[in-house]
């Protein structure tokens, strides 16, 4: 029978490439012991600069394999970033391409007296045909989700089916309440063999076959979460010779344009966040217990759905989505860059094949996302017609989910792309990187008035949110916790009002690395989470979130790391679940208000010194310090030198004749790709100084991984993404100075 072994102990690796590529027979003091998982960005990956290594890496291990009769076995690598090279006994014997799914290596013919020396070759260095290129995360290389090694019988449930389980599960619902579970088997020398299926006390035979339940216990949600357990045996000659096991739900879903999400006939509005897998100093090599603790705190919120950004997640984290009910979105890497060959277009539909076959049988899973922000670079023919064939593919191997795409903000309402899916989501950040957090409902009611037949979600929305920063009067991209609060604050009001929204994520749910960013004074990752990169601190934006969506009662006081404030009063703003909050000060109640979500105390005194606030509501307590002093705490404002700002009042410099835009044949113009004016040695000299005196203008850094992001992105588009932060004359004065460079 089947047996699995894991073999993350005591591997010899070597960071770097090898001379020619040759792969390295022997151990020498170049190489370090590791244990995996294992990735070799987990610090450089994480601490800004853009400069994390990627490139080429080697893992050796030699290995035992005890094998019976009529048994083989397999490698099984659940993830390896981003292409694998697999050799044994020195010779070559498998590529894979992608970066988070898994894969297996038949390794049976190569065994040698018991044993192999296998060395895989990992390399996450760029690439012109493996997805992805260029995105706002670091691409952690190395084998950072384990290997196992897999014994079966010659005759077994199939493992090299783009790395699926061998069992796919199919349960449909009657009108009358009943269902019928299609279940169809993968088998390898299938010759003399039947297969045996065993679920909720009823039996089946057959490659395929179906399974009525009369009354189904149905997969609901977060509210019961039910899991049906199938167990195949595969018998050979009337012995059992494999056996596997597998969980599925029984759930009915429809998504509606006006009515929102639908489960089992109920509506079942979607608040959720996304999700990265890296942890501070783990990188992606994170542990199962790290896992689990992600989960936890986002069900203690409240959630009811993850979209699991922007990749293919462990197979463990997907049983988990399963087992607390979770809708999850799950999507490929095709982000950002477009890359027009026939290699990187054969790259989404092998990821995709990956991506659905292998996460087949998960309830939890409602929908395929066949792209993120992919059209930053504009609407090329070759990217329409590489997300229509990756849509059709979607349907041909399940038809029981639907598709979608994460559109970027600034794509047209009436875009034919957003025609493609069966529903859309787009990303914005109005609020944060343009216009007002205000600014959202417009644009989601006048999308919804122009596309009443389109169902819309928002797939993405956030703002940065650093724990040293405070303030009284919290503004757009003043990186301080409060802006963050009130950000969020707004955009719960605004969904609330809007019901036909199938889901909105919030970005995101914890602080990630993105060794490309520079922002806040804080260098290498994106700051937007909900919750520190090491899950160590709920920030106040936490709570609000549990306050609509968590019945577990509590009471949270806000702007506890603002402690020191120069002023005689303050307000004390409180988010809970409870219906009134009593608020003490200095052992003294002051007031008793109703709470809706939130409440705030207004203009309360405080003495010299320490002052002890505590805010009660039935048997919840919170309290914070707060001590009044006679000037005003410097660090709790970010300084314009940690926003990248090295001048002032340049937009005021700016001087042009020119009142309209005019363009000349031949010379550039704020309609080219800033890519393509950069490429001009004219043209990446003026762009260059006037991109540093804007984002200096702007208090901005923006670092050389941005500039790859928007390079596909005219020089027009990144201005109206600006909105009104870059005065006309700016574009005027631009545009004038392009016109005087010759293509």
């Amino acid at each position: 029978m089947r047996r699995i072994e894991s073999i993350n102990s005591q591997w010899f690796f070597l960071k770097g490439d090898t001379k020619n590529h040759k792969v390295p027979v022997k151990v020498d003091k170049n190489f370090q012991k590791v244990n995996l998982p294992h990735t070799w960005n987990a610090l450089d990956g994480q601490d800004g600069g853009f400069d994390y290594y990627r490139g080429v890496c080697w893992y050796l291990k030699e290995i035992k394999v005890e094998l019976k009769k009529d048994e083989e076995v397999y490698l099984e690598f659940p993830a390896v970033s981003m292409t694998a090279d697999v050799y044994v006994n020195g010779q070559h014997i498998a590529h894979h391409e992608g970066g988070f799914s898994t894969f297996r290596v038949n390794v049976t013919p190569y065994i040698n007296h018991g044993k192999i020396e296998l060395a895989v070759c990992a390399d996450n260095s760029e690439s012109d045909k493996v997805y992805p290129q260029t995105a706002d995360f670091t691409f952690f290389g190395g084998l950072y989700r384990g290997v196992n090694l897999i014994t079966v019988n010659k005759s077994h449930f199939n493992l090299d089916y783009f790395g699926a389980s061998g069992i796919s599960v199919t349960p449909k619902l009657n009108d009358n309440g009943s269902a019928e579970v299609v279940i169809k088997s993968y088998i390898t020398n299938s010759e003399g063999c039947e297969v045996k299926y065993e679920v909720a006390g009823k039996t089946a035979y057959g490659e395929t076959a179906t399974i009525h339940l009369e009354n189904p216990h149905l997969w609901n949600g977060t509210k019961d979460p039910y899991l049906y357990t199938l167990t195949a045996t595969l018998e050979k000659n009337g012995k059992p010779v494999d056996k596997i096991s597998t969980h599925f739900g029984v759930r009915s879903f429809k998504i509606d344009a006006d009515k929102g999400f639908i489960l089992n006939g109920k509506s079942y509005p979607l608040h959720g966040v996304s999700r990265h897998q890296d942890r501070l100093d783990k990188g992606w090599a994170i542990s199962d217990k790290d896992q689990e603790e992600d989960m936890k705190l986002i069900a203690e919120m409240g959630a009811n759905t993850i979209r699991l950004a922007h990749y293919q997640h462990s197979q463990y984290f997907y049983d988990l989505c399963d087992e607390y009910g979770m809708i999850v979105w799950a999507e490929i890497p095709f982000i950002s860059t477009f890359m027009s060959s026939d290699e990187a277009k054969q790259n989404t539909f092998s990821q995709m094949r990956e991506l659905v076959l292998q996460n087949f049988n998960h309830p939890s899973i409602i929908c395929w996302g066949i792209a993120n922000e992919i059209t930053i670079g504009g609407e090329d023919p070759k990217l329409v017609k590489n997300l229509m064939e990756l849509n059709h593919l979607c349907h041909v191997l399940d038809n029981s989910r639907v598709t979608t795409i994460a559109q970027l903000s600034m794509l047209p309402m009436d875009s034919e792309l957003n025609k493609i899916t069966d529903v859309i989501s787009y990303n914005h950040y109005f609020g944060w990187y343009m216009g007002k957090v205000e600014d959202n409902a417009k644009w989601i009611d006048e999308f919804h008035k122009l596309n009443p037949n389109i169902c819309l979600g928002i797939s993405e929305y956030g703002c940065e949110g650093i724990l040293k920063y405070h303030t009284d009067e919290p503004k757009v991209q003043d990186y301080s916790e409060e802006y963050q609060a009130y950000y969020h604050e707004k955009m719960l009001e605004i969904f609330a009002k809007r019901p036909f929204l199938w889901s909105t994520y919030v970005w995101n749910m914890f602080d990630f690395a993105s060794d490309m960013r520079d922002e806040g004074g804080v260098k290498g990752r994106n700051n937007k989470g909900l919750i520190t990169f090491d899950r160590k601190i709920k920030k106040d934006s936490f709570y609000i979130y549990k306050a609509y969506w968590s019945d577990e009662k509590f009471v949270h006081i806000c702007s506890k790391r603002y402690i020191n404030r120069a002023t005689k009063k303050t307000d004390i703003k409180v988010y809970s679940n409870c219906d009134e909050i009593t608020l003490f000060v200095n052992g003294s109640g002051i007031a008793t208000l109703n709470c809706d979500k939130k409440v705030v105390f207004t203009n309360v005194e405080l003495k010299k010194g320490k002052n002890v606030i505590k805010a009660i509501a039935d048997k919840c307590i919170d309290e914070m310090v707060i001590n009044r002093v006679d000037t005003p705490d410097e660090s709790y404002i970010l300084k314009k030198e940690d926003k990248g700002n090295s001048g002032s009042n340049w937009f005021d410099t700016i001087e042009t004749e020119s009142t309209e835009l005019v363009f000349s044949d031949g010379y550039f113009s704020i309609k080219d790709k800033l890519g393509d004016i950069m490429k001009n040695p004219k043209g990446n000299e003026f762009v260059t100084k006037m991109i540093e005196s804007i984002t200096a203008e702007m208090s901005l850094n923006i670092s050389k991984g941005m500039m790859a992001m928007v390079k596909g992105l005219t020089l027009e588009k990144i201005f109206d993404m600006a909105g009104d932060k870059i005065p006309k004359k700016v574009k005027l004065w631009v545009n004038s100075e392009l016109s005087k460079i010759k293509k």
